[in-house]
């Protein structure tokens, strides 16, 4: 099984559509915690599933998979390091009891939106890598 993840800072709508239809993704899964920001532009959720519907690509949204806002503010404001943030994003995701709310069928070919530029030190890495520690055969490919 394929999961993608893909974050649209730094990237044109045009970069963005291709990486998703050059990979085969069926389906986004946006699990940002705000997705109507103005300065999302494409990827506004009032733009963004129509645009994904031109190439036939689903959207759903998922905010269960969002960080909490407490965790995601101190850690843009530096008051929690990314090593601490991974420890409390993986204790959200078990005391939010994800396994159970989530089909891995749901997962074929999906990719993972959120903002940051790369995975690195983004909450999309670390719910791709929650799921594929939990269920068998998994390939994660960010974007």
């Amino acid at each position: 099984m394929n999961i993608f993840t893909i974050g649209f800072s730094g990237k044109s709508a045009e970069e963005f559509f291709t990486l998703l239809t050059q990979n085969g993704v069926k389906k986004l899964i946006d699990i940002r915690l705000n997705n109507k920001s103005q300065l999302a532009g494409f990827t506004n959720a009032k733009h963004l599933p129509y645009l994904l519907r031109l190439h036939n690509i689903d959207y759903e949204y998922r905010p269960e998979l969002a960080p909490t806002k407490d965790l995601l503010d101190g850690y843009k404001k530096k008051e929690i390091s990314w090593e601490n943030y991974e420890k409390i994003y993986h204790q959200i995701l078990i005391e939010r009891d994800i396994l159970k709310k989530i089909s891995i069928d749901d997962f074929e070919n999906s990719v993972l939106l959120c903002s940051e530029p790369t995975a690195k030190q983004c909450h999309r890495r670390l719910a791709a890598e929650y799921i594929a520690d939990n269920f068998k055969d998994i390939k994660i490919t960010h974007l």
